[in-house]
């Protein structure tokens, strides 16, 4: 397996001359780098101009393994090969590093780049790319890759520690600032009429202070190694690494929307950073947010009365190291009232509320005390738990709860603080704990009686002036005390399921299956030319084709329990019902019967896509998607075991996606009737966009 390193851009407050200067003093060898024995100079090339220097140097690397695997290796030293490429006029050096030890064995690959600021032409970037392959080690492939990614991310912290050692040495020496490299003057003859030259532009030096602020934006929207310390915390080089190119990998596929990095970062974190577990997870939380409206909830969903009466629980200031701190009175919560007068679903609801609430909160305190603040605190009061709590509609409703907040909010919880836990707990954390992560149990404080008030309790965590009243402390928690909800409010078994299919079926959009040979297809009336068709879906699992038809006859007509209809205005979409059954009957010819209007797309899995289409005749339009496979190997004419293996694999297997349609009259389209390519975006809902044609993203061609 090929392991692949990339860092954040690493930025020095001095210019790209000085930087050098320092640079140049690393070699032949150097006392920093132990392992850094010596280097020779194998070549050296300057352009005919001056401004470019090429050097290729042979560097000698101790083996800093152990004795076992120096012994099997039969040598003591590893050999690289550096060419470096200076470009003074533009100010940048490109290092290139291969390995010339064990070359048919393992492939080293690393790739530095200094370059200028793009915003202070004062200031140095410095980014680092590496990748290494080992192919085979005597068998011991895994613990030498495991090795030489370990002394390659303890090297890594030492580059920038290098470069600020030799600066500081330039300055002992007096050196401060180098000039920039100019051209060479002409000969005297070419200077004895020489023309008139306009007196260059004076920039201005920007003020001391502005100098010594980090950027304000990374460059080229990359992550900066400050931004990462400041606002994410400390990472070592590879979560950084894993970061980064998570990151890189959203933007390929949802384009400039995508999760703040703090919100990335969680999902790595959940999975110890496994960058291929942490995407899947990302992407299904993604596919989540969108399907249920969740980057809306706080600015669209009104709190029932019920909750603002009896709901006990508040957010309350925060604890000792500036994580937000959340108080919930569990024991004096009638979770059965609240159950029989709201339902599972609004309950739902209000703790994704506070989840949303937690990480607005978590952006602020990190502004307020400058360090990075990514999880909450919570503190549950268990007095008064009993066995009403214990009601099994109510204990499921929980259980589901907990279900939905792991798989969408991973650490986010920094610490739970559970205080006066009777002795009816045990029996509720037998239930509850199979559900919940083993690295979120290990931040649960469970305090019994009064153990809260001794060393090592709330004091610990919270500051003494804002311990609650209830719990002792001399501040007022403004948090609803609670009671037992009414009978006359409870609500019908009836009402509760009508009311929780309209909270989560009342979404603009559908799910779809879609299977080798079964696509899924919608048809779509245009009764009126000019038209457009707009799509936003997400690749939920698998591969899929995406299609846009155009045909004068309609499609045979399909039973009614098979289909669903929706009408909009003067145009009408009907999508088959689960069975997927043909809208393209076998017997039509492409070309014949109907005619491909959108270039086709090919889209993976964890993509969304959004596009539209001007329609230019009426008739019967057709959104298909499709089950995409990958062309087998056409080298050989003999299957290929991956291929055998794949298609073993597809078949007890289905593409799914998530889809919007809608169609927009020609007076309400204020567009141009130019044609663009399909455009990937992401992570929140369809925007206003969908509705507004004119902030469309993307459209097809024109129908013909």
């Amino acid at each position: 397996m090929v392991q692949q390193y990339q860092s954040p851009v690493r930025v020095y407050k001095h210019p790209f001359e000085l930087i050098m200067a320092a640079y140049v003093r690393r070699f032949p060898h150097c006392h920093l780098v132990p392992v850094f024995v010596d280097s020779e100079v194998i070549s050296e090339r300057h352009s005919e101009d001056g401004v470019t220097t090429v050097t290729e140097r042979r560097c000698k690397v101790e083996a800093d393994a152990p004795r076992l695997f120096k012994r099997m290796a039969g040598l003591d030293y590893l050999y690289f090969l550096q060419k470096n490429t200076l470009n003074r006029l533009e100010r940048s050096l490109h290092i290139e590093v291969t390995n010339e030890t064990f070359s048919s064995r393992v492939m080293v690959h690393e790739i530095c780049n200094y370059t200028v600021h793009p915003e202070n032409e004062d200031w140095t970037c410095f980014e680092q790319i590496a990748s290494l392959d080992i192919k085979s080690f005597f068998g011991f492939e895994n613990a030498a890759e495991k090795l030489a990614m370990k002394q390659y991310a303890s090297n890594i912290k030492k580059g920038k520690e290098i470069i600020e050692y030799f600066l500081r040495e330039l300055e002992e020496e007096g050196v401060t600032s180098i000039p920039r490299w100019a051209p060479p003057a002409p000969p005297p003859a070419a200077r004895l009429h020489p023309p008139p030259v306009s007196a260059p532009p004076v920039h201005a030096a920007p003020p001391r202070d502005a100098q010594t602020d980090p950027p304000a934006a990374p460059p080229d929207d990359k992550l900066d190694a400050d931004y990462i310390r400041r606002y994410l915390g400390d990472l070592t080089p590879l979560q950084e690494s894993c970061l980064i190119r998570l990151r890189l990998w959203l933007q390929e596929t949802h384009k400039d929307k995508i999760p703040k990095d703090q919100h990335v970062l969680r999902f790595l974190r959940a999975r110890d950073f496994s960058l291929e577990k942490a995407r899947e997870l990302l992407c299904q939380s993604l596919t989540w947010r969108k399907q249920h409206q969740v980057d809306f909830l706080l600015d669209s969903w009104e709190r029932p009365q019920v909750l603002h009466d009896y709901y006990t629980g508040g957010w309350h200031h925060h604890d000792k190291d500036g994580r937000p701190l959340y108080i919930l009175r569990l024991g004096h919560m009638d979770t059965k009232g609240l159950v029989r007068a709201l339902g599972e679903e609004s309950l739902l609801r209000q703790v994704l509320s506070i989840n949303e609430e937690g990480l607005r909160r978590c952006e602020e305190n990190t502004r307020v005390f400058g360090r990075p603040i990514s999880c909450w605190t919570c503190l549950v009061d268990l007095e008064g738990l009993n066995m009403r709590h214990l009601w099994r509609p109510g204990v499921r409703a929980l259980l589901r709860i907990i279900e939905v907040v792991e798989a969408n909010y991973p650490e986010t919880l920094g610490r739970l603080l559970i205080l006066r836990a009777p002795r009816v707990f045990p029996v509720l954390w037998t239930l509850v704990s199979p559900f919940i992560d083993e690295n979120t149990r290990r931040k649960f404080l469970i305090y019994a009686g009064n153990d809260y008030q001794g060393p090592g309790g709330l004091v610990d965590y919270i500051d003494m002036e804002i311990i609650p009243d209830f719990l002792g402390g001399d501040c007022l928690c403004e948090i609803p005390e609670g009671g037992m909800v009414p009978r006359s409010l409870y609500r019908t078994a009836e009402e509760l399921e009508s009311e929780e299919l309209r909270l989560w079926n009342d979404t603009i959009y559908k799910s779809a299956s879609i299977f080798k040979g079964a696509p899924h297809e919608i048809l779509i009336e245009i009764s009126e030319a000019s038209s457009v068709i707009t799509w936003d879906f997400d690749v939920c699992k698998g591969d899929v084709g995406f299609h846009l038809y155009h045909s004068r006859r309609a499609p045979a007509p399909l039973a009614v329990p098979r289909r669903e209809a929706l009408t909009l205005g003067a145009h009408a979409i009907t999508s088959p019902g689960a069975n997927n059954a043909q809208l393209i009957e076998r017997s039509w010819v492409l070309g014949r019967d109907y005619s491909m209007v959108q270039t086709a797309l090919t889209c993976k899995e964890g993509e969304s896509v959004q596009g539209s289409h001007v329609t230019r005749w009426p008739g019967s339009y057709i959104l298909q998607w499709r089950f995409h496979s990958a062309p087998a190997c056409s080298a050989s004419s003999l299957p290929r075991v991956d291929d055998v293996l794949a298609s073993l694999q597809v078949s007890s297997h289905k593409c799914k996606v998530m889809f919007y349609t809608e169609v927009l009259g020609s007076h309400d389209f204020r567009g141009s009737m130019t044609s663009l390519e399909s455009s990937h975006s992401g992570f929140s809902l369809l925007s206003a966009a969908t509705t507004s044609s004119g902030q469309s993203q993307s459209s097809s061609t024109i129908s013909r």
